[in-house]
């Protein structure tokens, strides 16, 4: 039994297989997932897991060279927004289109990952990165 990090078997095998410019999306519990990308439903009851704890526990273990959010979020969650801020501080570029563009963009994710989190617009695609 693996010990340590992600112990969820699919996003365990997905963080293990993304390689540079590879993307994934993590989603509040009402982000559409598009036909053909693998979901990833992590989502038990409201609020269970956190968007925060989900994007957390990958960026533990996915080397991330950018980001992106929904422009709305500034907005409508700005909690979300600077709390976001601060844990990617100096880690890598955050990026923000329209909601609508982030959806499009599903569509090239190899997965999205649905939270519990029922915060508008918590939403965030990573860009994978490479470690040399």
């Amino acid at each position: 039994m693996k010990k340590i990090g992600v112990l969820h078997g699919d996003l365990s095998k997905l963080i293990g297989e993304m390689a540079h410019h590879d993307t994934i999306l993590i989603g509040d519990a009402g982000m559409p997932v598009p036909k053909g990308v693998q979901l990833i439903d992590l989502a038990l009851v409201d609020g269970v897991p956190s968007f925060f704890q989900v994007l957390e526990a990958v960026l533990r273990e996915l080397y991330v060279e950018e980001a992106i959010i929904d422009v709305e979020m500034d907005e409508v969650s700005p909690h979300m927004r600077e709390k976001l801020e601060k844990l990617v501080r100096d880690e890598f570029t955050l990026k923000e289109i329209p909601h609508e563009e982030l959806k499009e963009a599903s569509k090239d994710c190899k997965a999205v990952i649905r939270s519990g989190e029922f915060t508008p617009y918590s939403n965030i695609i990573l860009k994978a990165g490479v470690l040399f």
